[in-house]
């Protein structure tokens, strides 16, 4: 067996759907490519309108941003990301992600998380969690919801 030889695979834009983050916001999207049960890892696209800010929050593992569009920063630093421009958020880090406003069109950026993501409340205490688990729980809510059939998210074949 040839070891050097690993498969890909594509995963096509037009072949998963977007769907609120719920219970987060009604007005954000989120768009789920894989979740990696191994490695804990998740891999999704995130739609936010200008000047929309999403709850502050706490990174267990790191976190990959990549800005396809539009205009972004945390609450807490003073750089402003936009398209083409990689964040690299460090296990441990807590911020306020916002949608600059006053820009036309959504911010889009793709994300490659590891672990989890606490959400917190104005004392810093944790009041939900996100995971590769949640993820595909609410992918596929949603895809029943929509009479879509579910893909799964978990596999590596494609």
């Amino acid at each position: 067996m040839n070891f050097e030889r690993v498969d890909t695979s594509l995963m096509d834009d037009d072949a998963y759907p977007w769907m609120p983050f719920a219970p987060y916001s009604d007005r954000v999207e989120v768009k789920y490519f894989r979740a990696d049960p191994i490695r804990g890892e998740t891999i999704a696209l995130l739609k936010v309108p200008p000047g929309i800010s999403l709850p502050t929050h706490h990174n267990t593992g790191t976190v990959i941003v990549y800005t396809v569009q539009g205009r972004w920063r945390h609450l807490e630093t003073e750089w402003v990301a936009g398209p083409g421009s990689v964040v690299f958020e460090p296990a441990s880090s807590r911020h306020t992600p916002q949608a600059i406003a006053g820009q036309q069109g959504d911010v889009i950026v793709l994300n490659v998380i590891v672990g989890e993501t606490h959400y917190l409340d104005a004392l810093g205490n944790t009041v939900a969690i996100e995971n590769w688990k949640t993820a595909v729980n609410r992918y596929i809510a949603h895809c029943k919801a929509q009479g879509l059939p579910p893909k799964d998210l978990t596999s590596f074949a494609g």
